[in-house]
């Protein structure tokens, strides 16, 4: 990692925000290594003479641009121009195949995500503007594991803040994920069983054949197994509709690709025991994809097993997974809530960013 040579585009377009008197938006692009991907993201950089602190923001799980758009949300350029306002750099880029950015998202790991993340690390430090003696990251959600894999290999990064982001092994994750997601449903509670049941049964045979070749085979395999099962269960329930579905097809080719064989086997607690640097973790207590109690309690534990105590945690009340203030705080509320991030949220950020970088 330390002999990444970074090739760095001319700065371009300059546009206006609704903090244009505190600092201004800048285009940039720098490319890989070996020139196979043009990374495309927006820096925004605080008004003034002064090198400032600075961070990138790292996205979570699934294709997303620099704005972080999200049910109609851009999380990421408002927490970027929030911290731009109060003296900050912020570099958001486009994922991987998305906007501006080349490459191919679908081909990418997690572990490759970190390496996006150290190279735009590399390229603030080229930035006149930027003290490269205090650039930090935020990840959101994935984005979580991500930072925590990127700060483990290089001594650039000062200091990682966690937003609903992840500290559990992948293979817990997945779990963790999914039987929130299930149990907060409106499914019957019969069917949360079998969803439970099916979810766990394909997750272990995926942890166990993810570096083999026959993995969708034996995933079909253990599918076949338990719907003759499932198939005798539902039968004694005398229901006369079954409406119950797996997604066998869509969940075997998404699981043999290169994200979920990765992903399945990744070991936080190892990762994470090699960050030597300050982190502030933030979740919100209606999370419904990042359980927040137990990672919040994993980014203590785990980073202190390597002798780093300087971690800083909060549970946000009636906070969903995009840190917004929720009400039913479900999936469907998501569009409708016209608040941003929560103010919380950010007192918690600047709070911290003051008594530790600054």
């Amino acid at each position: 990692m330390n002999k990444i040579r970074l090739v760095i585009a001319a700065l371009a377009v300059f546009t206006q925000t609704s903090f244009a008197q505190n600092f201004i938006d800048q285009e940039i692009t720098f490319r890989s290594p070996d020139d196979s991907i043009s990374y495309a993201g927006t820096l925004s950089i605080p008004r003034g003479n002064k090198k400032s602190p600075a961070v990138v923001i790292v996205s979570g799980t699934g294709r997303q641009d620099r704005d972080g758009l999200m049910a109609g949300h851009k999380i990421f350029k408002e927490i970027a121009d929030s911290l731009a306002n109060h003296g900050y750099a912020v570099l958001r880029l486009d994922d991987r195949g998305v906007g501006k950015t080349t490459g191919v998202y679908e081909h990418a790991t997690t572990a490759d995500f970190a390496t996006d993340a150290l190279l735009a690390v590399k390229y603030l430090k080229s930035v006149l503007q930027v003290d490269a003696g205090k650039i930090g990251l935020i990840g959101h959600s994935e984005g979580g594991a991500i930072i925590s894999i990127a700060a483990s290999k290089s001594k650039d990064i000062k200091f990682l803040i966690s937003l609903s982001g992840l500290a559990m092994n992948g293979y817990d994750a997945l779990i963790s994920q999914n039987e929130s997601i299930v149990n907060n449903s409106t499914l019957p509670d019969y069917d949360k069983a079998r969803s439970n049941d099916i979810n766990e049964r394909m997750f272990k045979t995926a942890l166990k054949y993810a570096d083999s070749a026959n993995m969708e085979a034996k995933l079909s395999e253990t599918y076949n197994t338990w719907k003759v099962k499932d198939d005798a269960y539902f039968k004694t329930l005398n229901i006369k509709f079954d409406h119950f579905r797996f997604p066998i097809y869509s969940f075997v080719n998404y699981a043999i690709g290169p994200w979920y064989r990765y992903f399945i086997k990744y070991d936080a607690a190892k990762t994470m025991a090699n960050i030597k640097v300050p982190v502030l973790a933030i979740n919100g207590d209606k999370d419904n994809y990042v359980v927040p109690e137990a990672n919040l309690q994993n980014w203590k534990n785990y980073i202190a097993a390597g002798g780093n105590k300087k971690v800083e945690t909060h549970l946000l009340k009636n906070v969903n997974h995009l840190l917004l203030p929720c009400i039913t705080c479900n999936q469907a509320e998501i569009p409708n809530i016209k608040s941003g991030v929560s103010p919380e949220a950010f007192h918690i950020i600047f709070s911290w960013l003051k008594k530790t970088i600054k």
